[in-house]
């Protein structure tokens, strides 16, 4: 694993050219997913090929998962197939967001090395590619095993949705061995904290409101979210430096994603008005204490939790409350046009 992921940097700067000279990401995505079908042999394809409408595409899971999991996973793959693999994931990642991901599947082999335990494997991370890749209909591509699940949607060739978006570490940081101190999350837990600690006493009476987190994120792997009324202060309620460092934390999360892709996101969230979005805290306030936040606006919800391993075990999670998958912009396609299920072609069956 470690000798696939070095050779990342050279892949990410090629497509990143391609990108900054105007190419479509999903023509980008599409080209990326044929090349990745047509790298694997027969039964490995029909592994990693699956309908669109297959109900496994939103059968989305963050835990181990042992044989469960459908697609291709890198275990199995040759190293030119897992160097396109992460070519297909870096097409919807930013740079930043591709480090986490690749720090994320890193951390399997540290928990292996802590742990002895077979669960614990870098490489049991799947590819799976839901329908025709191409710039026309509807398709997707999923990446995912321990701590890591990418979601793409894409219709007539425009990227609709990339969530959910799951990220979690464990360890958070890791405290032995060659590299103690490594943190994949740390922005998300350190800048969460600094802007708690923003809030005066009358403040934080809104902003804290449970003294014990939840044991984990609390939309778990459900596919249509029902966050409920919003916790916590409302932007409206905070003053200018915490409503900005409140906007960065957004962002941190926006950003896993392309810029191109991630500007759109934060222009609808802007256009759902910014006032509305609140971010509420539970649990404690300093590092090493269990705790959990949650970010939610109009259009979308982050959950981050850490409790878990004397609370240094993360889960992240972006969520669309307009329909994870694409499934808002999905339903008014179908309803407006006429809709053939697709189901996984051929037209790759003479490939290699």
């Amino acid at each position: 694993m470690r000798a696939k992921i070095a050779l990342i940097p050279f892949l990410l700067l090629v497509v990143s050219a391609g990108w900054s000279n105007g190419i479509n990401i999903a023509a980008v995505m599409a080209e990326n997913a044929r090349d990745f079908l047509r790298s694997l042999h027969m039964e490995s394809r029909r592994m990693a090929n699956l309908a669109f409408d297959d109900e496994n595409r939103y059968d989305w899971h963050y835990i181990p998962r042992m044989g469960e999991r459908k697609g291709m996973p890198y275990k199995f793959m040759t190293v030119p197939q897992s160097q396109l693999g992460h070519r297909l994931m870096s097409t919807a990642l930013s740079h930043e967001g591709m480090s986490k991901a690749l720090g994320v599947m890193y951390l399997d082999q540290i928990l292996w090395e802590i742990e002895r335990n077979e669960r614990r494997d870098s490489e049991l991370y799947y590819v799976t590619i839901f329908g025709d890749p191409s710039t026309e209909g509807n398709w997707g591509w999923r990446v995912e095993g321990h701590h890591l699940s990418l979601n793409v949607t894409i219709q007539d060739g425009e990227v609709i949705s990339t969530s959910p978006m799951f990220m979690g570490a464990n360890p958070a940081r890791i405290r032995n061995g060659a590299q103690a101190g490594m943190e994949v999350l740390k922005d998300e837990q350190e800048m969460a904290r600094r802007l708690l600690h923003l809030f005066d006493d009358e403040q934080l009476e809104i902003v804290v409101y449970a003294d014990e987190p939840p044991v984990d994120i609390e939309t778990r792997e459900i596919v249509q979210v029902e966050p409920g009324p919003p916790r916590g202060l409302s932007v409206r309620e905070m003053d200018e430096g915490q409503a900005e460092l409140l906007m960065q934390l957004v962002e941190e999360y926006a950003y896993r994603i392309r810029p191109e892709l991630a500007d759109a996101e934060l222009a609808e969230i802007r256009r759902a008005g910014v006032e509305e979005i609140h971010f509420g805290w539970a649990g404690g306030d300093e590092f090493g204490e269990p705790h959990y936040y949650r970010v939610q606006g109009p259009t979308f919800l982050i959950e981050y939790d850490n409790r878990q391993n004397g609370a240094n075990h993360i889960h992240s999670v972006w969520r669309d409350l307009t329909g994870d998958f694409g499934q808002d912009l999905l339903s008014q396609h179908y309803a407006l046009s006429p809709h053939h299920k697709y189901r996984a072609s051929n037209a790759l069956s003479g490939a290699r």
